[in-house]
C-alpha cells in the first residue's frame, strides 16, 4: 500500500471494506434470511405488478384517438407503468425490513436490497420511460452513476471528494461538486425552457385574432422572460453573487459599446419591428439593396426572407428602420399592375378601351375595388398605338401567382376576336440611284 497514490490507496481501502461485508453476510444466518426475504418480495412483486399493470393499464388508457389535454396527461401516465415493478420490490422490502429488524436486530441486507431495487427502477426510468434523446442522454450518464454510487453507500465520500477539488477563474472559486451541480441544473433548466418556450410559442401564435407582429412580438417577449428567468435560477443555485453579474454586465455594457453596435442596434431594430407591426411574417417586401421575398422568420437579430425561386436572404433588422421599404402586402391591401400592348394605325381606337376593359374584368383574380381595370392611350408609336390596361390584385405578381401572363393572353384574345391587328415593326428601304444593272 505504501507508494501508491492517495486515490488508488482509497479504493484498495473501500474493497477491503466491501470483501469484508461480503464474507460477513455469507456467513451470518440473519443476511441469508434477509436474501431471502428479497427474493420472496420480488417474486410477489412480478405477479402482483403483472396483473395490477393491466387492471392500470386499462382504467388510465384513453379511448382511441382521443385528443385533448386530459388524453395526453393518460398517456403520459401510462409511459410510467414499467417502474410499477421495481417500486412494488421496494415497498414489499420496506415492509418486511422491519419485520427483519426486530427479529434478528440487524437489517443491512435489507437496506443494501432496498437501494438495488431504486438502482433497478433508475434504469428502467432511463430506458423504457424517458423519451427525449437529451433526458435519456442526461439520465444514462448522471442519474444512473449517482444511483450507482448509492446503492454502493458512496454518494456523501464522492461529495466530499469533489467539494475538495476547486477551479478558479480570476477572483471566483467554484469546487468541482458545483460546477457539476450547475451543469446539471444548467442543462435540465435549459431544456425546460426550450420546451415551455416552445409550448408557449406555439399556444401565442395559435391565437389568430391577434395581429401576426402582436404573435411574434409576445412569443419573443416569452422566450425572453423564460430563459432569464432560467439563467438567474442557475446563479442562485450555483451560489453566485448577483453583485458579480452586475459587474460582468457592466462589462458587457462596454463590450457592445465597443464592438456590439450592430448587434444591439439589430436587437433594438427587431423590437421596433415587432412592436409598430408595419412588417410581419407573410409579408412580402423590397429594400433599398434589391432584396425582395416573403418573410418567414423575424429573429432577434434579422429577418429571413424567402424568394420565389426558393433562396433564403438574412436581412438585419437594422436595414429596415434605417432604409426604405416597399411592403406589397401590408394588412393583405391589393396591389395594381400594368400590362402594355399596341394596335395598328388602322384600328378605330375608340372601341379598344371598351374592348379591353371587359375581357380584362372578367377574369377571375382581377378585382373591382379599388377601382375596375383600366385601359389608357399611351401614345402614337413607330409601328402601331400604343396602349395599356391597369388592373387590382390581391397578391404579388411573382411566384405562384402569374397574373401578367393571363391578363396578356386575354388582350391578345379580345383583339384578335374584334379584328384588331397587333402590329409588328416595319422597314421601308429606299434604294437611291436605282437598282444596279
Amino acid at each position: 500500500m505504501e507508494g501508491q497514490p492517495e486515490i488508488v490507496a482509497k479504493a484498495l481501502g473501500y474493497l477491503d471494506q466491501f470483501w469484508a461485508i461480503a464474507i460477513d453476510w455469507a456467513t451470518s444466518p440473519a443476511a441469508w434470511s434477509q436474501f431471502a426475504l428479497l427474493v420472496v418480495s420480488w417474486a410477489i412483486a412480478v405477479v402482483v405488478a403483472k396483473k395490477l399493470g393491466v387492471r392500470i393499464a386499462t382504467f388510465v388508457a384513453p379511448p382511441t384517438g382521443a385528443k385533448g389535454p386530459f388524453a395526453i396527461l393518460r398517456r403520459f401516465v401510462l409511459r410510467f407503468l414499467p417502474l410499477l415493478l421495481p417500486l412494488l420490490a421496494y415497498g414489499f422490502t420496506a415492509i418486511g425490513e422491519s419485520v427483519t429488524r426486530s427479529i434478528f436486530g440487524s437489517g443491512a441486507v435489507i437496506a443494501f436490497g432496498k437501494r438495488v431495487f431504486l438502482f433497478i427502477a433508475a434504469r428502467v426510468f432511463v430506458g423504457k420511460v424517458i423519451s427525449d434523446p437529451f433526458l435519456k442522454l442526461l439520465g444514462r450518464y448522471v442519474l444512473i452513476p449517482v444511483a450507482a454510487l448509492y446503492v454502493l453507500g458512496l454518494t456523501d465520500q464522492a461529495a466530499e471528494w469533489l467539494e475538495s477539488l476547486t477551479v478558479e477563474l480570476g477572483n471566483i472559486s467554484f469546487s468541482m461538486m458545483a460546477l457539476i451541480r450547475g451543469a446539471i441544473a444548467g442543462s435540465l433548466l435549459f431544456w425546460l425552457g426550450s420546451w415551455s418556450n416552445r409550448r408557449s410559442a406555439d399556444y401565442i401564435k395559435a391565437q389568430e385574432e391577434l395581429r401576426p407582429a402582436t404573435r411574434e412580438l409576445a412569443a419573443k417577449a416569452a422566450e425572453i422572460t423564460i430563459f432569464g428567468l432560467a439563467f438567474l435560477l442557475l446563479l442562485n443555485i450555483m451560489g453566485i453573487d448577483l453583485t458579480t453579474v452586475a459587474v460582468l454586465g457592466g462589462a458587457l455594457g462596454v463590450g457592445i459599446g465597443l464592438g456590439l453596435q450592430q448587434i444591439a442596434a439589430n436587437f433594438i431594430s427587431g423590437i421596433i419591428l415587432l412592436v409598430e407591426g408595419q412588417t410581419t411574417v407573410g409579408d412580402y417586401v423590397e429594400l433599398d439593396g434589391g432584396e425582395a421575398g416573403i418573410i418567414v422568420r423575424m429573429t432577434a437579430r434579422a429577418c429571413i426572407l424567402e424568394t420565389y425561386d426558393g433562396k433564403w436572404i438574412v436581412v438585419p433588422n437594422e436595414h429596415f428602420i434605417t432604409t426604405r421599404v416597399v411592403n406589397y402586402s401590408d394588412q393583405g391591401s391589393a396591389n395594381r399592375y400594368e400590362v402594355a400592348f399596341s394596335v395598328s394605325y388602322d384600328t378605330d381606337i375608340n372601341t379598344v378601351p371598351d374592348i379591353i376593359n371587359k375581357a380584362v374584368s372578367a377574369l377571375p383574380f382581377v378585382l373591382s375595388k379599388p377601382e375596375g381595370p383600366d385601359c389608357e392611350l399611351k401614345g402614337f408609336g413607330e409601328s402601331g398605338i400604343d396602349f395599356s390596361v391597369e388592373y387590382w390584385v390581391s397578391g404579388i405578381d411573382d411566384g405562384r401567382n402569374k397574373y401578367a401572363s393571363h391578363v396578356l393572353f386575354a388582350v391578345w384574345n379580345a383583339l384578335k376576336d374584334a379584328g384588331i391587328e397587333i402590329p409588328y415593326p416595319h422597314r421601308v428601304v429606299e434604294l437611291k440611284g436605282g437598282l444596279p444593272k
